[in-house]
C-alpha cells in the first residue's frame, strides 16, 4: 500500500516535466553512447587476449587494440560528463518550476491558510523536500536509464558468450531485488516521518529566533534550548533509522554482485581449463559482469531515492493543491466606492469558533467610522474581511450595492489601504517600505503619519535601512511607517487597525491632526481602544461578542450610558 501511494505521489511531478522530454531524450542518447563505449572495451580486451595467445591468427596488432581501448576510454569519459550535464540541468529546471509554482501558490492563499500552516514547515519544504525531488528527477532518472541500458546490453552480450554462465552470474539478483522492495516500503514511510521531524525543528528554530527578545527578557534560553535539543534528537533518531535502513540496501545488492562474481570465477574458470571457453571469452564475460557491479549496487539506492522523492513530493503536493477560499479573477467587475459599504448579516468563524455574528450596517462613502469594543469582539476580523484578506460569504458584503464575491479581488484590495494591528516592515529603507509595491510621495505620506520629526533625527532620513522586521526602529516608529504605507496608496477606503496603539499621547495628537487633513473625501474605518482617537469620526460602532451593540456619534453614545460610556469612564474621559 505504501509503495503504491509513493507511485501516486510521483505522478504529480509529470506536469513539471512538460517541454523537457527532448532534454531527457538527449540524455538517453548520450548515455547509450557512453555505455556503448564501456561495453565495447571488454570485447576489445577479448580480441586482444586471443591475439596474444595466437599472434598468427590475430587480424590486428596488439598496439591497435591498446590505442582503441584508450580512445574509447577518453570518449567514454567526455560523453558521460555531457550526459550528466544534460540530465542534471533538466532536474534543475524541474526544481525551478516547482519552486516558482510553490511560491505563487503561497501568495494566492488567504490568511486562514497561514493560520493553519507553520512557517518553518513551509521553509523546510522549499529546501529539503525540493532537494529530494531534484535528486530523484536528476541522479535518480540518470541512474535508472543507465542501469537499464547497461543491463540489457551487457546481459545480451554475456548470453552470446555463455548462456549457462550468464544464468549463474545473474541468478541471485531477482531474490535480492525482492528483498530490497520489501525494505523500500519502510523507507518511504520513514522518509516522510524524517521530513516531518525536520519541519518541526525548522519551525521551532524560526519561531525562537523571531521571538528572541521575549526569550531573553524572560530568561528562557535554557528552556528553549532544551526544547530544541529534544526536537533535534527526534529528528536525528528518525534520520539514523532511515540511514540504517538505506545502509542495509547496498550490502544486499553487493552480496548479489559478489556472489555472482565468485560463481563466474569458479564455473567459468573450470570451463577455461576444460577448453569449453576461451580465455578471451572469459575476460570479456568478467568485464561485462564487472560493468554490472555498480548498477546492481545502485538499484537499491535508486529504490530508496524513489521512496524519498515520493515522500517529499507528497509533502510538496499538499501546498501545490491547497485551494484558497479567496479566488482572484481579473475578469470580474472592478470594485468602486462612490455610494458606500453595506454589511448584511456578516458572520465569520475561525476553526468553528464564531467571531462575528450577523453584523449589519451601512457606511456611506466619505464617512469616518470608529470601531471599538471589548477584547476579542471581532474588530480586527471585521477589517480583514472588508480588506479582502479573509473569505466573505455571498450576500454579506456589498460595495456600491454589488456583492463583493462578484467583484475582482485585486480591485477590492487596490481600493483599500489597510494598516494591520501588527506592523511588519521589510529589511529595506523607510522609503521602500512606504512605497512598497507602488508609487507616490513618501515624504508626504510619512509627514501625514506623524513621522516627520523622526526622519529629521535619522542620519539617512527616508533612505535609512530599518533592518529585519524594522528592528532598528521603535514600536511607534514601525507603526507610523506602516501607516504611511497605507496612506501612500491614496485609497478610497482606509482601514486602520489600532494605529495609535504604540504611540504616546503627544504623538497621538500630531497623527490625528495630520490624518484629519487627509481624510477629506475618503471613507475611513478606524479601530482603536483609545476613544480619544474617534474625535474626528462621525460615527462609532461598538462590538461585543461579535455583534454590534451600539451605533451612533461619540456624543450620542456617551449620553446613552451603555458600553461606550463605560469604556469612556474607564479611560478617565468625561461622560
Amino acid at each position: 500500500m505504501k509503495r503504491s501511494s509513493g507511485i501516486q505521489q510521483l505522478q504529480t511531478i509529470l506536469p513539471f516535466l512538460t517541454g523537457l522530454r527532448w532534454r531527457y531524450a538527449a540524455g538517453l542518447l548520450l548515455l547509450a553512447v557512453t555505455n556503448g563505449c564501456a561495453l565495447t572495451i571488454p570485447w576489445l580486451l577479448k580480441l586482444a587476449v586471443e591475439t596474444l595467445r595466437h599472434p598468427a591468427q590475430g587480424s590486428w596488432p596488439i598496439s591497435l587494440y591498446a590505442g582503441l581501448i584508450a580512445a574509447l576510454g577518453v570518449l567514454h569519459a567526455l560523453v558521460r560528463i555531457k550526459s550528466r550535464t544534460v540530465i542534471l540541468h533538466a532536474a534543475r529546471l524541474v526544481e525551478f518550476r516547482l519552486r516558482e509554482a510553490l511560491f505563487k501558490r503561497l501568495l494566492s492563499q488567504d490568511l486562514s491558510f497561514y493560520g493553519r500552516e507553520r512557517t518553518g514547515d513551509i521553509l523546510s519544504r522549499f529546501a529539503n523536500d525540493l532537494t529530494n525531488v531534484r535528486m530523484l528527477v536528476g541522479f535518480g532518472v540518470m541512474s535508472l536509464i543507465n542501469t537499464v541500458i547497461i543491463y540489457l546490453a551487457a546481459v545480451w552480450l554475456m548470453v552470446r558468450i555463455s548462456p549457462w554462465l550468464t544464468l549463474v552470474a545473474v541468478g541471485p539478483l531477482p531474490v535480492m531485488v525482492l528483498l530490497v522492495r520489501r525494505v523500500s516500503g519502510r523507507v518511504f514511510s520513514l522518509s516522510h516521518e524524517a521530513q516531518e521531524e525536520l519541519a518541526r525543528l525548522s519551525s521551532l528554530a524560526e519561531e525562537t529566533i523571531a521571538a528572541v527578545r521575549v526569550v531573553k527578557n524572560s530568561c528562557r534560553e535554557g528552556w528553549f534550548g532544551g526544547m530544541f535539543e529534544q526536537a533535534s534528537e527526534r529528528c536525528l533518531e528518525k534520520n539514523l533509522e532511515l540511514a540504517r535502513l538505506r545502509g542495509l540496501v547496498l550490502p544486499i545488492m553487493a552480496t548479489a554482485t559478489g556472489g555472482g562474481m565468485l560463481a563466474v570465477l569458479f564455473v567459468g574458470g573450470r570451463q577455461v581449463i576444460a577448453g569449453s571457453m576461451t580465455l578471451g571469452d572469459f575476460v570479456a564475460f568478467s568485464g561485462y559482469l564487472a560493468l554490472l557491479a555498480w548498477p546492481t549496487a545502485l538499484m537499491g539506492w535508486i529504490l530508496t531515492l524513489v521512496q524519498r522523492g515520493a515522500a517529499s513530493m507528497g509533502r510538496l503536493d499538499l501546498l501545490l493543491t491547497a485551494q484558497a477560499a479567496l479566488v482572484h479573477n481579473p475578469d470580474d467587475p472592478a470594485a468602486s466606492l462612490e455610494q458606500g459599504l453595506h454589511l448584511q448579516r456578516l458572520s465569520f468563524s475561525y476553526g468553528g469558533r464564531l467571531v462575528l455574528q450577523e453584523v449589519s450596517c451601512f457606511i456611506a462613502a466619505g464617512e469616518r467610522v470608529g470601531i471599538t469594543g471589548t477584547v476579542g469582539s471581532g474588530k480586527t476580523t471585521l477589517l480583514r474581511l472588508i480588506a479582502g484578506l479573509l473569505p466573505v460569504g455571498a450576500g454579506q458584503l456589498y460595495l456600491d450595492g454589488v456583492d463583493v464575491t462578484r467583484l475582482s479581488l485585486d480591485s477590492v484590495r487596490r481600493l483599500t489601504g489597510y494598516l494591520p494591528q501588527e506592523a511588519f516592515l521589510f529589511s529595506r529603507s523607510i522609503n521602500d517600505n512606504i512605497l512598497y509595491g507602488g508609487s507616490g510621495d513618501a515624504l508626504r505620506s510619512a509627514t501625514q503619519a506623524g513621522l516627520g520629526s523622526d526622519l529629521a533625527g535619522l542620519r539617512d532620513g527616508l533612505a535609512t535601512v530599518v533592518g529585519e522586521r524594522g528592528v532598528t526602529l521603535s514600536g511607534g516608529q514601525r507603526q507610523r511607517v506602516a501607516l504611511a504605507r497605507a496612506l501612500a496608496q491614496e485609497p478610497a477606503l482606509l482601514l486602520l487597525d489600532d494605529p495609535l496603539a504604540a504611540v504616546d499621547a503627544g504623538r497621538e495628537e500630531e497623527i490625528l491632526d495630520a490624518l484629519a487633513t487627509n481624510w477629506q473625501g475618503r471613507t475611513v474605518l478606524l479601530v482603536s481602544q483609545r476613544l480619544s482617537a474617534f474625535r474626528n469620526c462621525q460615527r462609532v460602532l461598538v462590538l461585543a461578542e461579535g455583534r454590534i451593540v451600539e451605533d451612533g456619534s461619540p456624543q450620542e453614545l456617551l449620553r446613552r450610558g451603555g458600553l461606550y460610556a463605560e469604556l469612556a469612564r474607564l479611560q478617565g474621559q468625561a461622560v
